[in-house]
């Protein structure tokens, strides 16, 4: 039977290669699935304490976490597509261009 402590260790090694990812990339594609990675690590967690401790608080939380995340995505990546026009790049380097 998978117990809590399964669901925690999975959600633990999700959320450091999500923190690994977040560290070691250049690029800001693979930074916001990164930090997807992470969020997603977060829910895991919620829900599984949740379900553990029989309520719903965590899983309430959780969703809301999504959505979220849902909304940084769309935003994210709408500013991206204007970088991209504008540089040709989504390089983490190229944002040093921004500076007024």
């Amino acid at each position: 039977m998978i117990g809590l402590t399964h669901y925690l260790v999975v959600s633990a090694i999700m959320f450091v290669l999500g923190l690994f990812g977040i560290m070691r990339r250049r690029n800001l594609i693979m930074l916001f699935f990164s930090s997807e990675i992470a969020l997603n690590a977060a829910n895991v967690a919620l829900a599984a304490i949740s379900v553990h401790l029989g309520d719903l608080n965590g899983q309430i939380f959780a969703f809301f976490v999504i959505a979220i995340a849902a909304s940084e995505v769309a935003v994210g990546l709408g500013l991206l597509v204007l970088w991209y026009k504008k540089t040709g790049s989504i390089e983490l380097s190229s944002l040093n261009n921004m500076k007024g």
